[in-house]
């Protein structure tokens, strides 16, 4: 019986960037950033409140994981923003969307009350987006 996902990726282009976008800006915390003897770079971050979830910032390019094509093809889905699924829960939506806008941070739109609570989306500087959440109260 499966009990939890522990890891889950976002796929980026430049390390560097997606350090700076995501600890930085977004304010995750780093758990794990070694890079390997064949120089492939394991980088995971967490929001601050889910230690127990590591997201791993995975570089898109031929190697281990992926041919140059599907490299390719994957480059071209993430910077054409067809990656987008996830969602982040925030206290207060509307706070932590003007204090990620004064950051740089990119948004599709300003937040919006939604039957689920109030939502804006944020794009990261590869092209993933992301709902950023308050949920409603039950």
């Amino acid at each position: 019986m499966i009990t939890r996902m522990s890891h889950t990726p976002i796929w980026v282009t430049d390390m560097e960037l997606a350090y700076d976008f995501y600890v930085n800006k977004l304010g995750f915390k780093v758990n794990t950033d070694v890079t390997m003897d064949n120089g492939f770079r394991w980088l995971t971050i967490n929001p601050p409140q889910q230690p127990d979830l590591e997201i791993n910032l995975m570089k898109i390019e031929a190697g281990m994981a992926l041919t140059e094509e599907q490299a390719t093809a994957l480059r071209g889905l993430v910077s054409s923003g067809a990656m987008g699924a996830g969602v982040f829960h925030t206290d207060d939506c509307r706070a932590t969307y003007a204090e990620l806008k004064a950051k740089g941070v990119t948004f599709k739109g300003e937040p919006e009350d939604q039957f689920y609570g109030t939502e804006a989306i944020l794009q990261d500087p590869f092209g993933n987006w992301f709902s950023m959440t308050t949920p409603k109260e039950h």
